[in-house]
């Protein structure tokens, strides 16, 4: 059977096998990416009134394997606060990505940092940051996505692929995007954007990685429960090519 982790760096273009700090086989998800992801984008705004630690928390307890801390508009040094407190509640069991800043995903301990489309650049990133540490990048088209590996990225994020109601502005894509993007690269593709528990098996039949999601999870009354309700994605054979 394919193992549920691979060390970062084992995708076509790699500068080195690996560095990982923590091998396949030792039980810690950290230096490693999931064969399949389940990744919450955090946003403080969206929790319903709760401690965003502590969804969180639940949202790992549920079966996230992936925390993505996107808070764009905190000072630096409140981020980073926020970013070692995750770190804590992180721990072994997911990965932690911060979104574009790169220093505070260093200072933090972060598995990686996951980068906007128009923010900073992903060569000079990856060049950067040790092999062990991943560098993400957000696309919207075919020819963004296929740059950003070219350029060194360990994956991408893609959508918006239904309607959201983070972005509304952005028109939805469908799982078609997500099928044409898949089928042309060799890292790991993540769709992003309206994904729930009803339509996610749409993204995977596409070709997708995994999926991110920030109201499913955060607004949930139960964020536990909206994990688990989005867990079989992680049990979803992987596929290698899809027909167009």
């Amino acid at each position: 059977d394919e193992p549920l982790y691979r060390p970062f760096g084992a995708h076509v273009g790699a500068v080195d096998g690996g560095g990982s700090p923590h091998p396949p086989g030792t039980g810690d998800p950290r230096g490693v990416w999931p064969r399949r992801l389940l990744m919450f984008i955090t946003d403080r705004t969206r929790t319903a009134g709760r401690p965003l630690p502590s969804i969180v928390a639940e949202a790992i307890d549920g079966g996230v394997n992936a925390v993505q801390l996107r808070e764009k508009d905190l000072p630096a040094g409140t981020l980073l606060s926020l970013a070692r407190q995750l770190r804590g509640v992180c721990g072994t069991r997911a990965l932690l990505l911060i979104n574009d800043r790169v220093d505070v995903a260093l200072l933090c301990g972060a598995d990686g940092v996951h980068l906007t489309e128009g923010g900073l650049p992903v060569g000079p990133v990856r060049a950067l940051l040790p092999r062990s540490m991943l560098v993400g990048k957000s696309v919207h088209t075919v020819g963004a996505a296929r740059q950003a590996e070219q350029d060194g990225a360990d994956y991408v994020v893609i959508g918006t692929v239904f309607p959201s109601s983070t972005h509304p502005e952005i028109p939805a894509a469908g799982p078609e995007l997500v099928r044409n993007v898949a089928n042309r690269l060799t890292i790991p593709v993540v769709a992003v954007g309206g994904i729930s528990a009803d339509n996610f098996q749409a993204c995977v039949d596409a070709g997708a990685s995994g999926i991110a999601v920030i109201s499913a999870i955060g607004l949930a009354e139960d964020p536990r429960a909206a994990a688990e309700a989005l867990g079989p994605v992680l049990e979803t054979p992987p596929v290698t090519s899809v027909e167009e």
